[in-house]
């Protein structure tokens, strides 16, 4: 079933598959650090591979610009069904207050799983010849992969503001419908060469530019890097726009196999121009091949973004119960990961398996500690309230039983 054949009314559940789907692939791309060829993590196995390089590009080229639009769209959804308090009222207890309140939670226990590791690796004692942590500032708060969510507050407060005045002014709708046309004419096999211009620019002055890992990760300080700002900010805008606009999902529908095109060739070009599946951390330093990269790079992020959404819109705009259930446990299931991620990536390091092997071991037991602790820990109590907007019954309430026709 196709988007087209759903009623305008009816649940996205296209969107919602990639939403969750984008937040679940996290585990995915958390758990292929430890095998990628170069170490760089924490917990570096000896079996790696450039495979897993390939793995780990692939989903960091789409997976948080698609979030973000996604959110962009959902975000002008709530407001437009729920105006502008009732907004900042859910925003704030489902985005900020998961931030707030589970860091003191996932960062004590990612440190623990560190701290777990250097015991078992000095004979089972915790060391304390170690250097001293940095010290916190605004600059250097580990956020660790929760950043999103402070990111996503930003974007929604910014939302806001601009806004209001627009729609103040606005009495008659005529920015309105100017700006409807203007998205109208941004939607086309054009769209990612568009967007690509301006997150081009922004990895072009991004100082000491990885191009393996496309836009830097603002998991670190409460103020965004640019090309994070660009990419994502981009991404959250045209998805609100694309709501005020809902008949041209169908035209991005349409050309799905255009942009599935248009991600692969450039996709594996920049992976290329980023020094290949062999992973270089070297960053680019002449102008002309970082300016190559930059563009080839932004080009494949939203070519690929605008794929995975079409393609969902395609192919996965009928009910799943088993799909819906994956995206309203998905939000938990990214929360509480990292941690998760790290015991098996410990566990797996003796594991007498191939990297691929031990990759879907700990994916399979992440998925299966996190799924398990919604369903009882989550989705039936008042944490699902928080986290999903609702809270669902252990039991559904039985219908009554239809009165006998007299």
């Amino acid at each position: 079933m196709s988007s087209s054949e759903i009623h305008p009314s009816d649940r996205l559940h296209g969107l919602d598959a990639v939403r969750g789907g984008a937040l679940l692939l996290g585990v995915v791309l958390h758990a292929s650090l430890s095998y990628l060829p170069t170490p760089i993590w924490l917990f570096a196995d000896d079996q790696t591979s450039p495979a897993a390089s390939v793995v780990f590009f692939a989903i960091h080229l789409f997976r948080m610009t698609t979030f973000f639009l996604i959110a962009g769209l959902f975000a002008h959804m709530l407001l437009g069904r729920r105006g502008t308090w009732g907004f900042i009222k859910d925003r704030l207890m489902r985005i900020a207050n998961p931030l707030f309140g589970l860091w003191w939670v996932i960062f004590p226990a990612f440190i623990a799983v560190i701290v777990w590791k250097a015991a078992m690796d000095n004979g089972g004692v915790i060391p304390t010849d170690g250097p001293p942590p940095p010290p916190l500032t605004l600059e250097t708060f580990p956020l660790l992969h929760l950043w999103f969510l402070w990111v996503l507050l930003l974007f929604y407060a910014a939302f806001l503001l601009l806004r209001a005045p627009f729609a103040a002014l606005d009495r008659n709708g005529v920015t309105g419908r100017l700006l409807d046309r203007l998205t109208g004419a941004l939607i086309g096999p054009w769209t990612p060469a568009v967007m690509a211009v301006p997150l081009a620019v922004a990895l072009w002055f991004t100082p000491d530019w990885i191009a393996f890992f496309g836009i830097p990760t603002p998991d670190k300080g409460f103020v965004p890097n640019l090309a994070a700002v660009v990419a994502f900010g981009s991404a959250f805008a045209v998805g609100a726009l694309l709501d005020r606009r809902r008949d041209l999902l169908a035209r991005i529908e349409r050309f799905w196999p255009v942009f599935t095109v248009m991600a692969i060739g450039p996709g594996g070009a920049a992976l290329y121009l980023s020094g290949g599946a062999g992973l270089s951390l070297e960053p680019l330093t002449d102008p002309s091949a970082k300016a190559a990269a930059a563009a080839v790079y932004a080009f494949a992020v939203f070519a690929s973004t605008f794929a995975v959404v079409a393609l969902s819109l395609r192919f996965l705009s009928g009910y799943s119960a088993v799909r819906r259930y994956l995206a309203d446990a998905s939000y938990w299931v990214y929360i509480i990961h990292l941690p998760l991620v790290l015991v098996g990536q410990v566990l797996m390091l003796d594991a007498p398996l191939p990297w691929w092997g031990k990759l879907g071991g700990i994916v399979v037991g992440v998925m299966a500690v996190a799924l398990l602790s919604y369903e009882l820990m989550v989705r039936h109590t008042f944490v699902g309230r928080f986290l999903n907007g609702r809270r669902i019954p252990w039991r559904k309430p039985r219908q009554p039983a239809l009165a006998p026709a007299e």
